[in-house]
């Protein structure tokens, strides 16, 4: 088993209310190979929250199909802006996002316990 993190770094006071969004995926359910999704916050950092997007996957390849497909593209598919609107930049937080920066963290599980 596989475990494919996204460390994310946020402004203050963000992670909690972005935390929703990365579990409310239904879709993931139907692909093959997925377990689970947890997102868990470490708020212990200065000048920032990171959020830890924990998704669990039977192999890389399952991982894989899912990265490719056109259920990925549309859940990270940004907004369009409203009319009149100017579009939003792209991340940052000189563009008003609460994201800081990101980094993907590919583990495999290769020793484990449970209650």
């Amino acid at each position: 088993m596989f475990i494919v993190t996204n460390r994310i770094q946020v402004k203050k006071g963000f992670a909690e209310k972005m935390a929703p969004r990365f579990t409310a995926n239904e879709g993931l359910k139907d692909f093959k190979g997925f377990v689970k999704t947890e997102v868990a916050v470490a708020r212990d950092f200065e000048d920032y929250d990171e959020m830890s997007v924990n998704m669990f996957w039977e192999s890389l390849e399952d991982f894989k199909v899912w990265r490719e497909s056109d259920a990925f593209k549309a859940a990270h598919k940004r907004p369009e802006p409203k009319e009149g609107e100017a579009a939003p930049k792209h991340g940052g937080p000189e563009a008003g996002s609460p994201m800081l920066g990101s980094q993907i963290v590919i583990s495999e599980i290769v020793s484990s316990t449970e209650a």
